[in-house]
């Protein structure tokens, strides 16, 4: 079991229009959570990802490894303007999660 659970699965965070944010791993039907802030949402999902594939592994249920997609490393070099970066990384300070995870939530919603 301990292979399942250090497998690195995609995670798909968006914002939830009645507030706070879901979090899907689409690999794992069904695997998919909420949370009122950015940290809580990913606490949540580690933890959903952890008992679906305990759950999956004591039914002795198939559990799919994670998808890959080696035409894309994830990394992006990009350039903006300075007054852009300044509020960008306001809000982000607001909502108490790192620069990175806020430009990841907001490209997720779109």
């Amino acid at each position: 079991m301990d292979y399942y659970l250090n497998l690195q699965y995609s995670v798909t965070l968006y914002p939830d229009p009645e507030g706070g944010y879901v979090a899907q791993i689409k690999d794992l039907s069904g695997c998919l959570i909420q949370g009122e802030t950015l940290d809580e949402t990913i606490a949540n999902i580690n933890e959903a990802r952890e008992l679906w594939i305990e759950t999956a592994y004591e039914a002795g249920d198939e559990i799919p490894l994670p998808s890959t997609d080696d035409t894309y490393s994830g990394k992006l070099l990009l350039r903006m303007p300075k007054s852009l970066h300044r509020r960008l990384a306001e809000k982000a300070d607001r909502e108490n999660v790192s620069l990175n995870q806020y430009i990841v939530s907001v490209l997720s919603q779109g």
